[in-house]
């Protein structure tokens, strides 16, 4: 048992205590946030914000620069995503979920590849262009860019990219030894799921009584 516990979580003994509070602390707030998400409650952007702030401070510290941009978006997209949630369309009802329409896949596609140059860009910058984790580091930045757009316009569709990231994050914070955040993307693949079945579930239900 102690094998598995020093091989899940053995790098943590270079972190300092307070980093590692940090990063539990900011598991505990992104998994808060997701199930907010799920039950498709405003509570997703306060909760994400401390999340995502904590992380950026933490992988500004480790020199994960495209870990960090993700977060920094993320917080950007919270606060401009909880506008868009708490907006009302008339006097009794805010913004519903909805579909991607046509003119929003060609703008999904545009944050992809703009956020693929980005990063490639950031990375060459500052010399991190340099191990095979920059690569799949650029896909899950577009990835989640995408998915975060899409659930601040409160689209159906975020979930996928939510899906699809969280799945290819599993691996790759475990093998940059951060046991906690990978155990978070576990999680999240999770509730992703769930949470496209039930805004799903909503969607139809609309389209019923409509």
């Amino acid at each position: 048992m102690s094998h598995i516990f020093d091989y899940l979580f053995g790098q943590y003994e270079a972190y300092s205590t307070i980093d590692i509070s940090l990063e539990v602390i900011a598991v505990i707030f992104g998994i808060t946030s997701v199930l907010c998400a799920w039950f498709n409650k405003v509570w997703v952007y306060p909760t994400g914000i401390v999340s995502t702030a904590i992380y950026v401070y933490l992988l500004l510290k480790w020199s994960l620069l495209g870990d960090m941009m993700i977060n920094a978006y993320y917080f950007i997209m919270s606060i401009y995503g909880w506008y868009i949630w708490t907006r009302k369309i008339d006097e009794t009802h805010v913004t519903p979920i909805t579909r991607t329409t046509t003119i929003e896949k060609i703008v999904e596609v545009l944050i992809f590849m703009g956020t693929l140059i980005f990063v490639y860009v950031v990375y060459i910058t500052f010399d991190k262009w340099n191990d095979w984790t920059a690569y799949v580091d650029t896909v899950t930045t577009a990835i989640f860019f995408v998915g975060m757009w899409l659930m601040a316009r409160r689209k159906i569709e975020n979930w996928i990219f939510w899906i699809i990231g969280d799945i290819i994050s599993i691996p790759l914070y475990f093998y940059k030894g951060f046991t906690f955040t990978s155990l978070q993307y576990v999680i999240f693949t999770i509730m992703a799921i769930f949470g496209y079945l039930a805004w799903k579930k909503t969607l139809d239900n609309r389209v019923v009584i409509a």
